[in-house]
């Protein structure tokens, strides 16, 4: 049996391969490939008509550019040496990949709450990409240089000092591990910021299914369906809707038996296709209306389209076959706790999908309208939960020891990150360019 010793010695033998000082050098190769057309590779097998959108949200900022790039960044970071330390990466774990949720007790909590990308991969990887989000965030604020830094160093000293206390922990201790909401309050120190984070709290418990009936349904001639707003919400049509009655089953099979017998009290009444996110636009995706005990029990359920990972092409295989399944799988690892909707199955023409709650008193922080202060304490907070979350899945006890004591790690992260952000600009400009000589079509403000 391996002891914790032996685990410890692995992650420092790590450190020989990869010296936690070389995290600092982000210089892109010479045959790195244009980030215009990595996006546009990601886009061919996608809805064309909704590309568009995706470029034109993309376009916005560097923040939003980065938000669509996990493909772009995932080369980058499959081009440097990896310590081989493995968890179940988010695959895409910027700041607005962090979230409220409702656990199944209906506790709010704080955590990760974007899996499209998951998969099995080195632990610095999500670490990378969530400090040069941070730094691509405070510049966007109009944050200090020095203050952008200390917001990336801020995120990455959390992340050290989480996986070490858990390292410490016993097993089931650290798989019961969760962020209350509650821990959002403690954080902000001005009474603005204060009200802010109070504000996001109330807003998430609001955010059920009961509320999105009012705001995402209407009657017509006596029937209640979801209301269209091409192209972002467009009804699913006759084939479509037929398409996700029969490959509701299939949806079925993949939950507990419990769970399945809660969902047959429910009946279908209506879908439409739907846009959603930035890197996610053109990917199929459905809303599905669903009604229980009367009119007035809605359940609402997003299908969406289930791809490769963008880290699959730079390692080894993962394993689950079925992309759905990969999904499904790696957020019921990564989270403290799950949705009971969640399930996945193929669809028409061999497309694997996912199936969630739409609403389940989710909510996100305004991150744009940070102040350094508020940055410094949002960072930290996504910094545990990304560790809390590593160390559900991966060896916490290797990671930790790679870690260490000093704050090596995180200095040489925040360097990687500064010059990252800088990278993300140039691609931003890239993108823009593209789109201003008609290379690239855009959608702006859709």
């Amino acid at each position: 049996m391996t002891t914790p010793a032996d685990r410890g010695r692995r992650g420092k033998d790590a450190r020989k391969r990869v010296p936690r000082s070389s995290h600092a050098v982000w210089v892109p190769p010479v045959d790195r490939p244009d980030a215009v057309a990595v996006l546009e590779r990601q886009g061919r097998d996608r809805l064309t008509e909704l590309l568009p959108i995706r470029y034109g949200r993309m376009s916005a900022s560097p923040f939003a550019f980065l938000r669509g790039a996990a493909a772009v960044m995932a080369a980058d970071l499959a081009s440097q040496p990896h310590t081989g330390l493995t968890v179940q990466l988010c695959g895409d774990a910027h700041l607005l990949n962090f979230g409220l949720y409702a656990s199944p007790e209906r506790a709010l909590l704080f955590d990760l709450n974007d899996f499209d990308e998951t998969f099995p991969g080195p632990f610095e990887w999500d670490v990378k990409r969530l400090a040069a989000s941070v730094v691509v965030a405070a510049r966007e604020n109009g944050h200090s240089p020095a203050k952008a830094r200390r917001a990336a160093q801020e995120t990455v000293a959390a992340y050290r000092a989480t996986m070490r206390r858990l390292a410490r922990l016993g097993e089931l201790a650290v798989w019961y591990q969760r962020i209350d909401a509650e821990r959002l309050l403690p954080l902000v120190r001005s009474d603005a910021d204060r009200r802010r984070a109070e504000a996001t709290l109330t807003r998430a418990r609001r955010r059920t299914s009961l509320q999105a009936l009012g705001r995402l349904t209407e009657v017509v001639d006596g029937r209640r369906r979801i209301i269209h707003d091409p192209p972002l919400v467009e009804p699913a049509g006759a084939s479509d809707a037929a398409a996700l009655r029969k490959i509701f089953s299939d949806y079925r099979s993949t939950l507990s038996e419990e769970r399945r017998l809660l969902l047959d009290r429910y009946r279908f009444v209506d879908a439409a296709r739907k846009v959603v996110g930035v890197g996610s636009v053109g990917l199929r995706c459905f809303l599905v209306l669903l009604t229980g005990r009367d009119a007035d029990d809605p359940l609402f359920l997003q299908i969406k389209e289930a791809r490769t990972s963008v880290l699959e092409e730079h390692l080894p295989h993962g394993p689950y076959v079925h992309p759905g399944h990969r999904v499904v799988a790696g957020q019921r690892l990564l989270q403290a706790a799950g949705d009971i909707f969640l399930g996945w199955m193929s669809g028409p023409q061999g497309r694997a999908y996912y199936w969630r709650q739409l609403r389940d008193m989710k909510g996100s922080a305004d991150v744009a309208g940070m102040n350094p202060g508020a940055l410094w304490s949002y960072a930290r907070l996504c910094g545990t939960a990304l560790a809390r979350a590593h160390a559900r899945s991966g060896d916490r006890i290797a990671i930790a020891a790679y870690l260490g004591s000093a704050d090596t790690f995180e200095r040489a992260v925040t360097e990687y990150a500064l010059a990252y952000a800088d990278q993300t600009t140039t691609d931003h400009a890239t993108l823009t360019a593209a789109i201003a000589a008609g290379v690239v079509p855009a959608s702006p403000d859709v």
